[in-house]
């Protein structure tokens, strides 16, 4: 027998906020017998997935959890199992337990440049709907190895900030509704693909660091030490050099778009914050106990001190809380049951 031809194309998918909905649609438009074996990330964090029955049900393509070791096939849907990185190596799947990227796991970067790393001119990156930018260095990397780039349109997006984010730091080569992705996806896959782009080390190295490899001497070579700390680890962080957008990585292996790391730093804030607003409550309280006991034995005087003490601890909360109000940042919610989302 002979052995089946390997695909000519990969298309790898990103999606968050709003994602659901967003590619049962596009599952929809995928025409039976796709040529290309397509990756998805959608941001669901640890929590339970059955993802893959739900786009099998609304598409004619099968689709699966991928496993590690497997073996990417033309017309099927490899989806990202809960808290893994996904990433391809060759024809094969790697899925990983290392640190986040952007504050989750899985998270679409790792598998965008191990897209475009081993596929380069063969891959197809696309962004769809989601909150902050995770996706968009990954989509860079495509683009620089000469893949397609293909982008929601933001107007049509549950949630445009990917999108736009994409838009923004890459010269993306389409951009368009949801409803017509599969239709161009089908398109593209049946044109030749140009020739290989030429070698990308710091693209190599990265995709090392997300296998674990060689951690500290692949992060030297791609980044210089920046005076911010990881908000995951605690470890320096690195700036890493002549990206957009920009980026940081710590020497354990998390990675931070800027806007996911200042996202990580307000909620690490408001954390610090609630943490001080509990220590002055229980001041308050322990104050107002001793004024009671103070009073039962007739010290008017330190009873009179210690409420002062409270009174005033009373009014540090009040401004702390209304502080505490106004520190946050736009950031990805919870990640919630497959359920898709009404559009």
């Amino acid at each position: 027998m002979v052995p089946a031809a390997p695909p000519a194309y990969l298309v790898v998918v990103g999606a968050s906020a709003g994602g659901v909905s967003t590619l049962l649609q596009l599952a929809g438009s995928l025409p039976r017998g796709f040529p290309a074996p397509v990756c998805v990330v959608q941001h669901v964090g640890a929590n339970i997935s059955i993802l893959p029955a739900l786009v099998q049900a609304r598409g004619p393509l099968p689709a699966v959890h991928a496993h590690d070791g497997q073996r990417l096939e033309p017309g099927k849907i490899f989806i990202a199992p809960p808290d893994c990185h996904m990433l391809v190596i060759g024809d094969t799947i790697r899925l990983t337990r290392g640190p986040r990227e952007n504050y989750t796991r899985p998270a679409i970067d790792p598998l965008f440049r191990s897209a475009a790393l081993h596929w380069g001119p063969h891959a197809i990156g696309v962004i769809l709907t989601g909150l902050l930018d995770d996706g968009t260095a990954g989509l860079g990397a495509i683009k620089r190895r000469g893949g397609v780039t293909v982008v929601e349109d933001p107007a049509t997006a549950c949630e445009p900030s990917m999108p736009l984010s994409a838009l923004q730091h890459v010269e993306v080569d389409h951009c368009l509704p949801v409803a017509g992705i599969g239709p161009l996806l089908a398109s593209l896959v049946q044109y030749e693909a140009p020739r290989e782009a030429p070698r990308d080390v710091a693209l190599e190295r990265e995709v090392a660091i997300n296998l674990g490899a060689n951690l500290m001497e692949n992060l030297a070579s791609i980044a210089t030490p920046s005076s911010l700390t990881c908000p995951d680890c605690g470890g320096a962080l690195w700036e890493v050099e002549d990206v957009q957008p920009l980026r940081y990585r710590c020497h354990t292996g998390h990675a931070f778009s800027a806007r996911s790391l200042e996202h990580a730093q307000a909620e690490a804030g408001e954390h610090a914050l609630r943490g001080s607003v509990r220590a002055l409550q229980e001041r308050e309280i322990l104050l107002r106990r001793m004024a009671t006991v103070a009073l039962g034995t007739g010290d008017q005087r330190q009873a009179d001190a210690a409420l002062r003490r409270a009174e005033q601890l009373r009014e540090q909360v009040r401004l702390l809380l209304t502080f505490t109000e106004t520190v946050g940042a736009e950031g990805e919610e919870p990640a919630a049951a497959d359920q898709p989302e009404p559009r």
